[in-house]
């Protein structure tokens, strides 16, 4: 009962828009539909400020962490996350200093956000062609770093730091476990790194930490049902059906911040 006094005043269509969020999440931290995890911010931010959709999902992050990072806790590639981690640290403090000019300007905000959910989804598009051209390599140290800046950068501001990791990891043709469980363990120390950059920019209260214990079970759903749609179909159309979602999630964001 006390739990339920202090969820905040939310739009009716912010609880759809967030169960659905945070099972895809939870999907994508699982290695299924790697695509699907940055379309929590903008789906949430057509509903409540970016502010609070970041500060929400952090928490559900972290728990989706737990359990993707047990799972793949022996397949990850330990040159590539010692590299990726240090450039994520300088991103975040980047990141940060940005939230902290701009976070009261939600039209700067909402529009950022549908920039970035565009430029996702259009990258996973060009993706696809790069990837029958892409040459095995191992990437330079340097390039290591720099992605984990534009990494921790994009996480910082939209939980959305994949690209520029699978820009770096991709040229090494990784297993595809090893692949998913570098990622997985990248992100989960890069979500750890957040916490007090947040808590700094005073993006939590009571009623979004109340809000993140009514949705934290669903961290769980999306993770086991991931681990299992992962042992079992390819996740070629999932993800066609998330970049649509992301599109136009994007494209709204971006009217309203025009408008």
């Amino acid at each position: 009962m006390i739990l339920l006094e202090l969820l905040p005043d939310y739009p009716t269509l912010f609880w759809p828009a967030a169960a659905t969020a945070v099972v895809l999440i939870g999907i994508a931290k699982a290695g299924f539909g790697g695509g699907a995890g940055v379309i929590g911010t903008p789906l949430m931010a057509l509903t409540i400020s970016v502010g609070d959709a970041v500060a929400l999902l952090l928490p559900l992050l972290i728990l989706c962490d737990f359990f993707s990072v047990w799972h793949y806790r022996a397949n990850f590639h330990r040159r590539s996350t010692r590299l990726l981690l240090p450039g994520a640290a300088i991103g975040i403090g980047i990141g940060t200093f940005f939230f902290d000019q701009f976070l009261g300007n939600q039209q700067v905000m909402r529009g950022g956000i549908g920039a970035l959910a565009l430029l996702f989804a259009f990258y996973q598009l060009f993706r696809v062609r790069w990837l029958g051209r892409i040459e095995a390599r191992h990437p330079h140290s340097v390039e290591g770093v720099l992605m984990g800046v534009v990494s921790g950068f994009t996480s910082t501001l939209a939980h959305a730091g994949g690209p520029p990791v699978a820009i770096f990891l991709l040229p090494q043709q990784l297993p595809r476990r090893a692949f998913v469980g570098t990622t997985v363990v990248v992100f989960a120390a890069i979500n750890l790194l957040k916490v007090g950059p947040y808590f700094w920019l005073d993006l939590y209260h009571w009623g979004n930490l109340a809000t993140v214990v009514v949705l934290a079970p669903l961290t769980f759903v999306g993770v086991r049902l991931g681990i299992w749609l992962n042992s079992r179909f390819n996740d070629v159309w999932f993800n066609r059906a998330v970049y649509v979602i992301l599109v136009v999630t994007g494209m709204r964001l971006l009217s309203k911040a025009l408008g």
